[in-house]
């Protein structure tokens, strides 16, 4: 198992921060609520009791929101400039990085080196407590060249460790609006430009700013973006080792294959249109829908294209290029066509955020990937879901697959596509075709062995054909040929689409 910390770096809550603006403590001994506001007792040393101190009797919200934003975006009351001090709530230009995204999203002073050290170290903490990842909320309201310089560097050597971020960008295009700036598939480059290398100030994050602003203008439009090959496969199908030297070693969300799963066949053709511009899309995170959105068309609400739609749009997560994100509850379609965020207006139940773990009440004995000897309660029912089921099996056959999991890929027609990995030893192809049929040609003589199925077949002239198999099916033939890593049949159980 994996563990993947989300993290802000972006912004603090408008009740301010114990370092960055120390407004509240809390009172733990007399207060058993720590959830509710009664809990938060102005710091007597704090900036809002010398700014405010009538702030306990004001009993009007909004008076006491702008006091207390008062204390952060000013320049009298935030003196160390440990915030953003533009009021703005601006987007698709610079001041949605310099500005405020949300009342309740207060905008810190990424360019301050002193902010900077203090989130480095915090964040930090989780590393050494063992995390895997990072989930970097709200990436697009941080200037690129800010975290080239002062974030990623920090996490840029350590084993085995990732971060993505969320890049949201709610648009079909691959550049948000036109914009490089904040698109996702801007996010996972380097500075490259001697404009933006060296320039970086530890004392001076006015200058900084500065920068940050003028980075942003230098890439507001669709000019000049670089290009990469990192993950197509080469003539013949040959994987080759992919170019990191313009890379700074971070992936994205995949927004526009999001914001694209109206169905599977237009997220794909989103990807295909988009990986180019991606120094390395085989790190996109793919999810369909999530906790704040669905995809475009039904935005709002939890995804409702039905259990067969999510079968195929499954089928291409788990076996085309990218890491698979499954929104919990998917399995059993938990709060399809539910509206996902409605603020204060509902209770939590009735949204798409509602609480999941009472369906998976009870004991499972898991022994490795989609494989469990029993379970009893509300999780059985669960995991005997039709798209459970499903979800079980294409994890078993991901698992045994390193070209699924990491391979780069040639498209060869419509959600069809060879996958192939070749390193350290290992030499994995697959040859996927998802509901329809394909023709897979300039591939290795010999054996290929379905993954879904146990289907044999023998290739002798570089050409395999894999015939329509309907929606939500598909087929995963394995090249087990002398030198390739195989597999020896059928992987998993066949369930109600992958059959």
């Amino acid at each position: 198992m994996k563990i993947i910390q989300d993290v802000v770096w972006n912004h603090t809550g408008n009740f301010g921060e114990n370092t960055l603006s120390h407004m509240f403590d809390k009172q733990y001994d007399s207060i058993q609520d720590l959830g509710s506001l009664d809990c938060m007792k102005v710091n007597p040393d704090g900036p809002l009791a010398k700014s405010t101190p009538n702030y306990s009797t004001l009993n009007n919200p909004d008076a006491e929101y702008a006091a207390r934003l008062n204390c952060m975006k000013t320049d009298k009351l935030d003196t160390a400039f440990n915030y953003h001090h533009s009021a703005g709530m601006d987007w698709e230009q610079p001041s949605e990085q310099t500005g405020q995204i949300a009342g309740d999203c207060v905008d810190v002073n990424t360019e301050n080196q002193k902010v900077v050290d203090y989130l480095n170290s915090c964040y930090m903490q989780y590393v050494d407590m063992g995390v895997d990842a990072f989930r970097l909320d709200t990436e697009k309201h941080i200037n690129r060249w800010t975290l080239n310089n002062a974030y990623f560097p920090v996490y840029k050597g350590i084993d085995n460790f990732f971060i993505f971020g969320e890049v949201c960008a709610r648009v079909r295009d691959t550049w948000n609006h036109g914009i490089q700036s904040d698109s996702p598939a801007f996010y996972g480059w380097a500075e490259t430009e001697s404009a933006w290398k060296n320039n970086w100030s530890t004392t001076n994050w006015q200058a900084n700013l500065t920068n940050s602003v003028k980075h942003f203008e230098a890439h507001n439009n669709e000019q000049g973006a670089p290009t990469s090959s990192n993950a197509f496969l080469g003539s013949g199908n040959t994987y080759h080792t992919p170019d990191y030297s313009k890379s700074n070693g971070t992936g994205v969300i995949d927004f526009k294959m999001h914001w694209s799963f109206e169905n599977a066949s237009t997220a794909y053709a989103a990807a295909l249109d988009e990986d180019r511009f991606v120094n390395d899309s085989t790190y996109n995170v793919m999810y369909v829908d999530s906790h704040d959105y669905g995809p475009d068309g039904q935005e709002k609400y939890r995804y409702k294209g039905g259990e067969q739609a999510w079968a195929e749009n499954m089928n291409l997560m788990f076996t085309f290029r990218g890491i698979p994100c499954i929104f919990y509850g998917s399995e059993i379609q938990f709060k399809n066509d539910v509206e996902i965020d409605v603020g204060p207006g509902k209770p939590l139940e009735q949204t798409g955020r509602a609480y999941f773990g009472d369906n998976i009440t009870g004991n499972v004995t898991a022994t490795d990937f989609g494989k469990y000897t029993g379970a009893s309660g509300n999780v059985a029912t669960t995991l005997n879901k039709p798209l459970a089921k499903h979800l079980q099996q294409l994890n078993q056959i991901r698992r045994a697959v390193p070209a699924l999991q990491m391979g780069q890929y040639a498209s060869v027609g419509n959600m069809a596509y060879v996958r192939r990995y070749t390193k350290g030893g290992v030499d994995s192809l697959a040859c996927v075709a998802i509901s329809g049929g394909a023709t897979f040609k300039n591939i290795p003589n010999g054996k290929y062995i379905d993954a879904v199925t146990g289907d044999v077949k023998t290739v002798t002239n570089g050409t395999l054909t894999s015939p329509s198999v309907g929606k939500g099916n598909m087929r995963v033939y394995v090249c087990c040929a002398s030198g390739f890593k195989g597999i020896s049949g059928k992987i998993g159980t066949n369930g109600t689409y992958l059959k």
